[in-house]
């Protein structure tokens, strides 16, 4: 199937990939491959992950970030470069800016006690919103399962074993995070270029992103055009992080977006989005797959870990 992507970027249902049919099984990996060697961006239907409990899930985040400054504060996550906990208002920027954006972010991660460490290190959540804990880890699990089922469609377009990624993200070091974009009562006080979310691509291997609770994001298509997402709160949009891009040797594109500034009277309002970071084990080899490496398309990327990739960005943005 040949898709435009002149107004939003494509959907497709997973049911076809996970279903009996298997000509519809194959025309979705098909399908996910052209669309993310082109835009590196898809809308995703019939995940599973509810709308009720989407609603339960957001509303728990909300009753977080609308607490006092001081009392987030006490959840602050720089002592473990932001990791985990709360990460206050602007204190990340995109790789190459210095002006911090104008969000503010939760991180929930995986803990593995036997293996402890700085990747598996305890979740910190507020006492204050007690369905914080419940919701966000719900909302980790199942983003988790509906994140491994992409990887494997991927892996069957690529030519892989569609279990190809799972000794990879099993003791994945995958982050939750819940994101405020708070209101601006005061222009004057916002440095002229600061906005919401700078152009940026996603450091991980894909990224699951529940509908945003206001439009504003945007994906940059390789003619340099800006388009919307289109907010839809049955779908998962599911795009290609810089790992990935890297592992396949850029035949998969993670693809520049950014989350551009409401209108001005809209500028007193707050908007809300939820990104599931998936990231690969630790000590998963980055090094582009031998089938994607060919005269035409010679290696493009160096050798190196998901961990040492992973510091390597946290260091252009801010966070270490």
């Amino acid at each position: 199937m040949a898709f435009t992507y002149e107004d939003n970027i494509p959907t497709l249902d997973l049911k076809h990939y996970t279903g009996s049919d298997e000509q519809l099984k194959l025309q979705f990996i098909a399908d996910l491959g052209e669309i993310y060697s082109e835009i590196g961006f898809v809308a995703i239907v019939n995940h599973g992950f509810e709308i009720e409990d989407q609603g339960r899930l957001y509303e728990a985040i909300q009753s977080f970030f609308f607490l006092e400054d001081n009392l987030k504060q006490q959840y602050d996550g720089s002592f473990c470069g932001g990791q985990r906990g709360y990460t206050g208002k602007g204190k990340e920027h995109a790789a190459g800016r210095k002006v911090g954006d104008l969000k503010e972010f939760y991180h929930i991660g995986n803990e593995i006690a036997e293996i402890g460490g700085s990747n598996y290190q305890k979740n910190i959540f507020p006492n204050e919103v007690p369905e914080f804990e419940t919701e966000t880890l719900a909302c980790y699990t199942k983003l988790q399962g509906v994140g491994r089922l992409m990887l494997s469609a991927i892996s069957e377009f690529m030519d892989l074993e569609s279990d190809h990624f799972e000794n990879k993200v099993d003791r994945g070091i995958s982050i939750l995070r819940p994101i405020h974009y708070f209101p601006i009562a005061d222009v004057s006080k916002v440095p002229d270029d600061a906005v919401r979310a700078a152009e940026h691509g996603d450091i991980n291997l894909i990224t699951l992103l529940m509908g945003a609770s206001a439009e504003g994001l945007q994906v940059k298509r390789r003619d340099g055009k800006w388009i919307p997402v289109i907010s839809n709160p049955e779908a998962v949009v599911v795009n290609v992080g810089d790992m990935l891009e890297r592992y396949t040797n850029g035949v998969l594109k993670s693809t520049l977006h950014r989350v551009i500034n409401p209108p001005k009277e809209k500028l007193g309002t707050s908007r809300f989005s939820i990104p599931f970071f998936m990231h690969g084990n630790p000590d998963m080899k980055l090094n582009c797959i031998e089938t994607c490496i060919s005269e035409e398309r010679p290696k493009a990327y160096e050798d190196i870990t998901v961990e040492g990739f992973l510091t390597q960005r946290l260091k252009e943005i801010g966070l270490l």
